[in-house]
């Protein structure tokens, strides 16, 4: 490539960022850095009317948290500053002018009644959404319909207007896609899509084409729902005497439900997993905030694999990759043309992987903040931690399982399995743990096989056999049924803490 690669991700800050958005940051990401190039983030905030305030802050801590982080955005500036909409909001008019006065684009001035009003009386049953286009547009009040001396005085008293692309009739409008090869287009479906709001700020169809000419934008990735769009986009390129500069397009496909019926909603919620992470907003429809993959306790790396394999395999059937891996591997021609359904269930083997795979002491302060808030004795000992961590982390799939498989490494355990203790308890029993207790209290070497043997030699002289006290050893010590090797918690938990526990079950 003889330019340098330059992508942009350019998300609107009106609520969290999902799956899709996400895998979007990370291809483009991808393929800029296999190529040498620059990620670039814009933020478009030309809709102030769904804006959210904390949403353009909780994108950036995504890809942050998902170690995606932009060349070039709102936050470390760059050469084509500014990088939000909003604040370039001056300089789309002239490309509106332009347009106009090449008979690309014209003034509409129509009211909100106006625009009722067509829909309701151009409604036929062979078109039940009328759309404001080369049918109507004669119909309708603006500057191709109306005088030129009726638009300058419209003009001249300030009028409310629009700005609006004239989509040509009956043309083929083409574009190469980097996924899908030639796409062609019959430009006459096409409606005179709004430009310039009378607010004076761009829509997305205007901005994007000026934002990326301006900022020199070689390549441009997003999702495959705005293929319908694509061929204003084209055209804008075109009348704007651009064609030569427009970026190389790729339509990524959708994220489809688990069962591949239809595509993955934002409405899908957290069942599946959404979003990214909590948002610091509440939700308008439920009141309260919405926990996300970070919440469940994903590891961002796994998260990260799992994404790039939602619509794209490197051919060699590899399933675990590092970014680094990643960006080593990855290019557009891989990228699947069909929609590619989320598995929750592959996403938790994701996330098992890497856990299985994690250093333990790298994992030890990723629970360390989670386990914290709960543990009452060596929380705040990440070496504790990390020996807690080798002994379950095989059971764990998600961050917060090693809480629930390792807990009373860190709290006096409550007995929840008592019954199985009770059922055969006799005086054998109690007097093999009373004595046994009584041993450990001077046993010299507290490793788990010392304790062992120990624990057998005590067997005979009460006329009992090995597994007639080792569930309620397990329950002493862990207060159920579950749990690694009895004798490495004993270990690990230390003499008093162990002798303790023992003597609870016995009083």
């Amino acid at each position: 490539m003889s330019k340098k690669v330059r992508v942009r991700f350019a998300p609107s800050p009106t609520g969290g960022l999902h799956l899709g958005g996400v895998r979007t940051v990370l291809y483009n990401y991808l393929f800029a850095k296999a190529h040498g190039g620059d990620f670039i983030l814009r933020i478009e905030d030309t809709d102030q009317t769904r804006f959210v305030p904390g949403a353009e802050q909780y994108i950036m801590d995504c890809l942050e948290w998902c170690g995606l982080v932009p060349d070039e955005s709102p936050l470390v500036g760059g050469p084509h500053a500014p990088y939000r909409q909003s604040e370039r909001k001056s300089m789309y008019k002239a490309y509106a002018d332009q347009l106009i006065a090449s008979g690309h684009a014209y003034y509409a001035f129509d009211t909100t009644e106006d625009l009722e009003t067509m829909r309701r009386d151009f409604r036929r049953d062979d078109n039940t959404n009328p759309q404001y286009d080369h049918h109507t547009r004669m119909l309708m009040k603006n500057s191709i319909s109306l005088p030129a001396d009726e638009v300058n005085e419209l003009l001249d008293k300030g009028t409310p207007y629009v700005v609006r692309i004239k989509m040509p009739e009956h043309t083929t409008v083409s574009l190469t896609d980097l996924i899908r090869g030639v796409i062609h287009f019959d430009s006459s479906l096409v409606d005179d899509k709004v430009l310039l709001k009378a607010d004076g700020m761009p829509t997305y169809h205007l901005a994007v084409v000026v934002d990326d000419y301006l900022m020199q934008i070689t390549h441009a990735f997003r999702g495959e729902e705005w293929l319908p769009s694509a061929p204003v986009h084209v055209l804008l390129w075109k009348y704007l005497g651009w064609e030569n500069q427009m970026p190389l397009w790729a339509h990524l496909p959708l994220i489809l439900k688990p069962d591949g019926n239809g595509k993955l909603s934002k409405r899908d919620g957290d069942r599946l997993g959404f979003p990214v992470f909590a948002m610091n907003w509440l939700d308008p429809k439920t009141g309260e905030t919405t926990g996300g993959f970070r919440e469940m306790g994903f590891i961002p790396q796994a998260f990260v694999n799992m994404l790039a394999m939602l619509g794209w395999n490197d051919g060699t059937g590899q399933e675990l990759f590092t970014l680094d891996e990643l960006v080593a591997k990855f290019s557009m021609e891989r990228v699947h043309k069909g929609g590619a359904k989320f598995d929750f269930e592959k996403a938790k083997w994701f996330n098992h992987q890497y856990i299985q795979h994690t250093d333990n002491a790298t994992l030890a302060g990723m629970i360390a903040p989670l386990i914290n808030e709960k543990a009452t004795v060596n929380g705040n000992n990440l070496a504790f931690l990390e020996n807690v961590i080798a002994l379950v982390k095989d059971r764990c799939t998600l961050l917060p399982d090693f809480w629930a498989q390792g807990h009373f490494f860190l709290e006096t355990p409550e007995i929840k399995e008592m019954a199985a203790i009770k059922d055969k308890w006799n005086d054998a029993r109690q007097n093999f743990f009373t004595n046994w207790a009584n041993t450990l209290a001077t046993t010299e070497n507290w490793n788990h096989t010392d304790l062992e043997a120990s624990f057998n030699a005590e067997l005979p002289s009460h006329g009992l056999k090995k597994g007639d006290v080792m569930l309620p050893f397990r329950i002493m010590l862990v207060g159920a049924k579950f749990g690694p090797g009895v004798f490495a918690i004993a270990e690990l938990i230390g003499r008093e803490e162990t002798i303790a526990r023992i003597q609870r079950i016995l009083a």
